[in-house]
């Protein structure tokens, strides 16, 4: 696995460009967080942006970051080893567990989001997304908490063909194929936010991410745009396995941990919100050809090649184009370009 190198530096300008939005970072002063999946891209980021702020507030945040590898969690947050507001739990949210300490906001990332999961391990791809997100309302209930924050994503909407995707858009998704394990499961989490809010009172809040990428992401987890930049980072010919002509709207881990927050704290309780940068809407042909561009000096070339991987279950979706104004309402602005994230995401590694 390749590891980020100049992380300290691109994450650190990161975490200041997140803090510097507007939202309204006084409402967790001195609250408590409970954040599963807290070792993945997208809840690593939130954990730097609510420690780093710390340094900046007088009533400090507790984060107590649940994560299945805690070898893993302690590498990716070294930094914070004497840090007495990062406390890491080794635990399946699959699991029944308990945590005594009062909880004022609860976010939940654990999920398993790769395509090459879907296959080889659909049972551990859906169960984080059922049974850990029983687990944490239940948690929610006991600590009557101030906040819930359910990580779903733009799967949920299967295939919408070339029509815009708004919050009450609904695709095609077939459950009897294995792929669905991972949509179906989020639209099941999404529903027992509502449930768990209309019937226990959890103020349950949905984010339904598109694409997103940046420093810190597994460049060996099967998806495209990651395998993208693990040939790029590692001067190596980009290779693509299909005719390229898909598209997806790609957001930078700034803007979307952005948007994560001003959910949480503005957004409506049972109510679902995009998260993506429709601006970025880009071609899989046209992000190689980004990519290469990006780094004339590698003199990296495009290359096509047939997909013999048995384990990858293929998406039959062909373009997203996901509609923001909802997120918009809370102040929402996604603000980095294709080029300008990918460059400091292929920096990050080398």
């Amino acid at each position: 696995m390749i590891k980020l190198k100049n992380t300290n530096k691109i994450i650190k300008e990161d975490i200041e460009r997140i803090h510097k939005e507007n939202i309204p970072w006084s409402q967790i002063q001195g609250k408590t967080f409970l954040i599963s999946g807290a070792a993945g891209m997208i809840s690593t980021y939130m954990v730097h942006t609510i420690l780093e702020l710390n340094k900046k507030k007088s009533k400090k945040s507790i984060v107590y970051a649940l994560v299945k590898n805690k070898k893993e969690a302690d590498e990716k947050f070294i930094k914070y080893s004497n840090d007495k507001c990062l406390k890491i739990i080794r635990q399946d949210v699959s699991k029944k567990f308990n945590l005594d300490k009062k909880i004022n906001y609860i976010i939940h990332a654990a999920s398993k989001a790769s395509p090459k999961y879907y296959k080889e391990d659909p049972v551990n791809t859906l169960l984080p997304n059922v049974m850990g997100t029983n687990n944490l309302l239940e948690l929610g209930i006991k600590h009557k908490i101030d906040g819930f924050l359910f990580l779903s994503s733009g799967e949920i909407y299967g295939d919408m063909k070339k029509r815009k995707i708004s919050e009450d858009s609904l695709g095609k998704i077939n459950p009897l194929e294995l792929r669905s394990c991972y949509s179906e499961s989020k639209r099941m989490g999404e529903n027992m936010c509502v449930s768990w809010n209309k019937q226990f009172n959890v103020p349950t809040k949905i984010a339904r991410i598109f694409h997103t990428y940046g420093p810190g992401m597994k460049l060996d987890d099967g998806r495209v745009f990651a395998d993208f930049v693990s040939d790029v980072v590692n001067d190596k010919n980009i290779v693509m396995t299909s005719d390229g002509n898909a598209k997806r709207p790609f957001c930078y881990i700034t803007d979307t941990v952005t948007a994560l927050f001003l959910i949480l704290l503005k957004g409506d309780n049972a109510n679902a919100y995009n998260v993506s940068n429709p601006s970025c809407i880009i071609s899989i042909s046209k992000l190689a050809k980004t990519l290469t561009e990006l780094f004339p000096k590698k003199k990296l070339r495009v290359i096509k090649k047939q997909n013999n991987d048995e384990k990858y279950i293929k998406s039959l979706v062909m373009n997203q184009i996901p509609d923001i104004s909802k997120i918009k309402k809370l102040g929402y602005e996604p603000k980095i370009s294709v080029k300008e994230g990918f460059l400091r995401t292929v920096k990050s590694y080398t």
